[in-house]
């Protein structure tokens, strides 16, 4: 290698670097002083509005829209006469479908094809899901397949018959 292609480094040596100077409230430009109003409001926890607000663009029909919850609370209010629980949190509703004209198709089932309520308990839900303001029309349609059984519980109902 010839000397004319190597590159040439100069090395300057220094016995101390001063330190970048650090920002300071104290350094900020003056302006009016912060009222006690604005520093409370800036204080405020940013979660309130976050955890107030609702989903926006949920149609009333959808999980989680207001005339879905007003059926499934519907629902939470028709109990299982051989079991204290709500047949919601029983696990035998399997679907509750919701047209934008306010029908409502519930799908459900029993704990079992033998119970005492068999015939008396879809004509109960459908009753009590017409009588929800919004609701045109109920259908319930009762199917035994998938069958139920003690897994479909919600957890509350397990923590109340004493499963967890």
């Amino acid at each position: 290698m010839n000397g004319e292609d190597t590159p040439k480094f100069t090395v300057e040596e220094v016995d101390a670097v001063d330190s970048p100077k650090r920002a300071r409230v104290e350094d900020l430009p003056e302006s009016a002083p912060e009222t006690v109003a604005e520093k409370l409001g800036r204080k405020r926890d940013y979660l309130e509005g976050f955890l107030a607000a609702q989903p926006s663009g949920l149609a009333p029909t959808e999980p989680g829209g207001d005339l879905y919850e007003a059926v499934i609370g519907a629902l939470k209010e028709i109990f299982d006469p051989e079991i204290p629980v709500n047949i919601y949190d029983l696990g035998l509703i399997y679907g509750v479908d919701i047209t934008p004209e306010g029908g409502v198709a519930v799908t459900m089932t029993l704990t079992t094809p033998h119970c005492p309520v068999a015939e008396s308990m879809p004509g109960e839900v459908e009753l009590r899901v017409a009588s929800v303001p919004g609701v045109r029309d109920a259908e319930v349609n009762l199917v035994w397949d998938p069958p139920w059984d003690p897994q479909k519980m919600s957890d509350e109902a397990k923590l109340e018959l004493g499963m967890l």
